[in-house]
């Protein structure tokens, strides 16, 4: 039975956050084609993980007989989160964009499961692992646009999931969610509009494709 691990980390819930709308789309066709399977849920914004402590990062390079009681406990908490990952046959992730980068409560978490000489190093334990990244954003940062130099959510993404983790990496862009709420915006509503619905499309395409490749 296949297993999904589930990341949300958008401040706002459900239908008012465009990267938990668009990831649950995902899950539910992910879920139809695996009714058996497991998903393992974290939501970091109403159940954060630690954020990485003196204790927790020296623990990694310890000796377990040489590990405070501290480090022990700590390092214990870090273990078990990178065992989800380990766990899981595929990953997905909500990251919306918080002042051009990702939010502080999935930093933590990705801070807590990159451990090197395991999931990070020479043979990542994760690697290969699909993982699709819902990057919802509430401007546009694409190439050619005005903004698209203070993108920092695929690119800092593409950097540790993909070159530290080893996973195989897929985004979702739902861009300039602003725009109902912005009436500044008002003109982009259409390109919202559109955006969102190919995000849509994209998640269940993606939850379709990715369950037909781990049954292959």
């Amino acid at each position: 039975m296949a297993t999904l691990l589930h990341i949300d980390s958008s401040v706002f819930p459900g239908e008012a956050s465009s990267s938990r709308s668009v990831a649950a789309a995902f899950r539910e066709a992910w879920e139809e084609q695996h009714p058996e399977g497991t998903v393992v849920y974290r939501d970091l914004a109403t159940d954060p993980v630690p954020h990485i402590t003196a204790d927790a990062w020296s623990a990694g390079n310890a000796a377990p007989s040489a590990r405070t009681p501290e480090q022990s406990a700590a390092f214990a908490a870090r273990v078990e989160l990178v065992e989800e990952l380990e766990r899981a046959d595929a990953v997905l992730i909500g990251a919306p964009m918080y002042n051009y980068s990702i939010p502080s409560t999935l930093k933590a978490w990705l801070d807590n499961v990159i451990l090197l000489g395991r999931t990070t190093g020479e043979t990542p334990s994760a690697q290969g692992k699909p993982v699709v990244v819902v990057a919802s954003r509430g401007g546009s940062y694409a190439p050619g646009t005005p903004r698209e130099g203070y993108e920092f959510v695929q690119n800092y993404l593409e950097a540790v999931l993909e070159g530290s983790l080893g996973l195989d990496l897929e985004f979702i862009v739902p861009e300039l969610t602003m725009a109902p709420r912005n009436p500044a915006m008002s003109e982009l509503v259409p390109l919202y509009e559109a955006s969102r619905e190919r995000a849509f499309g994209d998640a269940t395409a993606k939850a379709k494709e990715l369950a037909e490749r781990l049954a292959a």
